[in-house]
Parts: structure tokens; sequence; C-alpha cells
């Protein structure tokens, strides 16, 4: 039941779900493009200056990646929801997992609650295929907790030293509790299972990463030193209160993300993502204590789906149709990774728009390709002189979001763009919270306000 419940909604959400972080896009589906096709975008991280990023991590899913490559050729497209069908098949096993160590050790009523709330919220739904570390570390977390809980207390650290190593290093305090219980049953056994494991992956990651950067460096231990012992300045890239994790979980998980903070005891939403189980775990104990108050609680956790999949689906269905030189302004952050760029695209490039940020560049072979540190990336959030296409006559395609606002946009000028496809696309900053933020059929349309998602072409080419 846990299977055929978790792989029916893992494998809708790997075929709807939406790209919710260019950092996914830029940091993860950019460089396996890389590695799979030789081109593809490369950020700051990469350079082998900095070497903020884990090879280890991308060629664990380019154990799918390769051969889908070979299998499908060209036909990229294939090879991005090969990978998607990986994830989702991860999260189901690692998710089923827990479950049935849920019904168990407590019963089988708390777990087909935790069954509900794993299918149902839209937090595990858009999490579960996602292509980030958090997102891996989320299925050690669901891993590791129902191996706690069949009391293999040596396997569940070792697999909570995978999320931490290969996935995501601060999810480290999400997996202390299962870790320090697990040495209080058995120390000797559970303390060499993780200290192998650590070992072994840190030395894996370190040949990987001295394989792609081309020199003797630690990609963990660089992201830490960057993060938390003052390496670099994180806080430039953005940063939210706990107002923000709180208005997320609810929207997330509803009612079941404040049930799981009555359950007695940085900067972006995708950090969340590996306490997501639990989160799903403590609610369905509260739910389990009260059956009847919660029993039709479930009908509507997937009210926001709709809403955001018409916000951001946008990009991907257009990016399929384009040809010669596409040019991208501000809609830089929604490009939805080269998977999704045909082979006659010549080259994909950014316009300056008044982003004075940095913006990722193309893998650069002559320089070295990934072993490269380029000189125009720093770690700062500087905007590069390099990184905008200065001669916008070379443009062929345009892709630009208009909205209702008080100046003109380049689409505008008819003389020089004709338009190829629209599609509507909502309005973040006119559109009132609640309503596009909860999906309520005839109100979500008539309150919300949208502008018009262009795909244009240059007259006369």
């Amino acid at each position: 039941m846990p299977l055929l419940a978790l792989g029916i909604l893992r494998y809708i959400s790997a075929t709807s779900n939406i790209i919710h972080d260019c950092d996914e896009v830029f940091n993860y589906w950019e460089p396996v493009h890389f590695l799979l096709y030789k081109t593809g975008f490369q950020t700051w991280e990469y350079s082998s200056e900095f070497a903020l990023r884990s090879y280890l991590y991308l060629i664990f899913h380019n154990l799918v990646g390769l051969p889908a490559s070979l299998l499908f050729g060209e036909e990229k497209v294939r090879v991005f929801y090969a990978v998607r069908f990986f994830l989702g098949l991860l999260s189901v096993v690692a998710d089923a997992v827990l479950v049935v160590a849920l019904s168990r050790k407590y019963g089988n009523r708390i777990a087909s609650y935790a069954l509900a709330t794993l299918c149902l919220t839209s937090g595990c739904f858009f999490a579960s295929t996602s292509f980030l570390p958090s997102s891996f570390s989320m299925y050690a977390m669901s891993l590791a907790s129902g191996l706690f809980l069949l009391e293999k207390h040596g396997l569940a650290v070792s697999v909570a030293t995978v999320g931490v190593i290969l996935g995501w290093p601060f999810s480290v305090l999400a997996f202390l509790p299962v870790t320090i219980y697990s040495l209080s049953r058995n120390f000797k056994k559970v303390f060499l299972s993780g200290a192998l494991t650590s070992l072994v992956l840190l030395a894996l990651s370190l040949l990987v990463d001295h394989q792609y950067y081309g020199r003797w460096v630690s990609s963990v231990f660089n992201l830490l030193l960057y993060n938390i012992a003052g390496g670099g300045e994180s806080h430039l890239y953005g940063t939210e209160g706990p107002l923000f994790y709180l208005w997320n979980g609810f929207n997330n998980f509803n009612l079941c993300f404040v049930l799981a903070l009555l359950f007695p005891p940085h900067k972006e939403e995708r950090f969340l993502y590996p306490v997501y189980p639990l989160i799903c775990v403590a609610a369905s104990a509260v739910i389990e204590s009260f059956p009847s108050l919660f029993e039709s609680e479930y009908k509507t956790t997937l009210k926001d789906l709709a809403a955001n999949v018409a916000k951001f689906v946008r990009p991907i269905v257009l990016s399929v149709i384009l040809g010669s030189v596409l040019c991208i302004g501000s809609e830089w952050h929604r490009f939805p990774s080269s998977f999704f760029v045909p082979e006659f695209v010549g080259e994909v490039r950014w316009i300056d728009d008044g982003f004075d940020g940095l913006l990722p560049m193309p893998f650069n072979s002559t320089l070295g390709g990934t072993s490269a540190a380029p000189s125009y990336f720093n770690n700062k959030n500087k905007a590069s002189e390099e990184q905008y296409l200065r001669d916008l006559d070379a443009c062929t395609f345009l892709v630009e979001l208009q909205l209702s606002r008080p100046y003109p946009t380049r689409g505008n000028d008819l003389s020089k763009w004709e338009v190829i496809a629209a599609l509507p696309y909502l309005d973040r900053e006119l559109s009132p919270s609640f309503y596009r933020s909860f999906f309520i059929p005839h109100l979500w349309h008539e309150k919300n306000v949208f502008g018009m998602y262009k795909l244009l072409k240059r007259i006369g080419r």
C-alpha cells in the first residue's frame, strides 16, 4: 500500500512538479547538462578558485543521467525526466520505509496518517523530486528515521551520514537526535558505522573533486567555511526571518504544520526540506490522538498546486520552441535549464535589464571546463562586464514577461519584434497574497492579476 500510494504521487510530482528555485537550475541541472553534453551554465561556486559544490553529488545522479543520454540521444527533455523519476524513486523507497517502521512501532493508524501527509501535503510533493541537496537530505531523513524505529541503529547513522556529506552538510543538526540516541544504545557499533561511512564518502568526495576541479580540494569543507566560519559573504544572496519559515511551513502543510508545532518536544524555503518528513510524523502523532476531529483534513492539502503550476510552468513550455540566439533579460532566474533548449539553438545569452548581481556564465572548455577559474567570477555577487550580450541586434528570439507597469519593455516595439507565443502569467505584486497562495475555484482567476509571458522573434530573421 505505501509503495503504491507514494509511487503514484511521486510519479505525478516527477512529471508536473515545477522548478521552484533558480539555484536548482544553475547549480545542479546546468552542471549535469555540461557533463553530459559539454554545454551549460557555470556559477561562481563551480569555479575551481572557490569550489563550493560537490561533483560527487552530481555524479551520483549521472548514474541515471548518463545511460539516459546514451539511450535518448538528443532528446534531452527525456533525460531530464529520467533523472526526475530517479529522484521520485529515492523518495518512494525512503518514505515507504518510514511508514512501515511507524506501523510496526506504533500501529497502523499513525502510519496511515503519516502516509497521507507524505503523499498529499504540497511541501512533500514539491521537495520529493527537486534536484537539490536539501531534498536528498530529506530522503536520508525518512530512511534514517525508519531504520531507527526498526532498531537498526548502525544503518540509521550511516544513512544520516550520507545525507549530510553527499547531500546538504547543514542538515547535520536535524540528524543529531537519531545519531545521539543510536550512540547511546550501542556506541561502538554505531560509532564505527558512522565513522567508516564518513571516511569513505569524504575520500570519494576528495577524489572526485580533484578530478573535476583539477586540484586537491574539499567542496564540503569549502561550503562550511563559506557559510559558517566567515569564509565568504552568503548574506549577499538574501536572508529571511522566522516568519518566512512559519508562513511557508503553513502554506506547504496547512493545518499539519500547526499540529507539528504542537507536538511535544538562512534564507530560503528549500532549507526546510530535510525536516519535512519529521513534520509529517509529528502532525500524524497529534492527528492520531484526535482521529474524529481531523478525518477530512486531507481533502484540500493540494490546494496551491494548480496556482503554482500556472504561475511557473510558462517558461518551461516556451523554452521548448526556441531557435538560434535566445536572449533573456530579467527572466534569467526562471530559465528552466538547457535540457529544455533544443539542439538547433546556437546559444542562450543574458541581456542587461538592470540586474547588478553576478550571473552564471557558460562553462568555458578552452579555459579548462570544470577545472577553470575564470577571472569574471567572484564571491561578492558583483556583476561581470562579460555576463551580458551588448549587441542586441544579435538576438533572434527574446523571452520577456510583460506586466502592467509604467515602463516600456523591448517587446512593445512591434517594429522590431513579433509575438510568436504568449501565455498568461500571475503577477505576484498586484495579486492578493491569500488568493494567489490558495487555489479557490473562480475566485483565483477573478481576484488575481495576470501579465503575459511572451516569446518574441526579431522581424526579418
